[in-house]
């Protein structure tokens, strides 16, 4: 059974300027804690929604037990677009 201390509220924005790209806060609006280079990249946040984390909730591309200690120790995560691979095109083989 998971304890109050096992889960982690956070906040979830997306970028304006990268699909993709997502910031999780520990706090709601905690701009003030993120580098000012990061935010610079990153566009003005764009809120997406609020959840609270724990070891069993899945993420769809991250770690949720990286993403916790990310928060706990910096104040914030920051999801990086994936990285696509363009299949190969071998002609007209249809």
């Amino acid at each position: 059974m998971s304890t109050a201390t096992d889960q982690l509220p956070c906040w979830v924005y997306k970028s304006p300027r990268k699909d993709e790209m997502y910031l999780y806060l520990a706090r709601e609006e905690g701009f003030d804690d993120l580098p000012e280079a990061l935010l610079g990249h990153f566009g003005t946040p764009v809120f997406v929604m609020a959840l609270t984390l724990h070891a069993g909730r899945p993420l769809a591309r991250e770690d949720v037990t990286k993403v916790m200690a990310n928060l706990r120790e910096q104040g914030f995560h920051l999801q990086m677009p994936p990285e696509l691979t363009p299949d190969m095109y071998h002609g007209n083989d249809l």
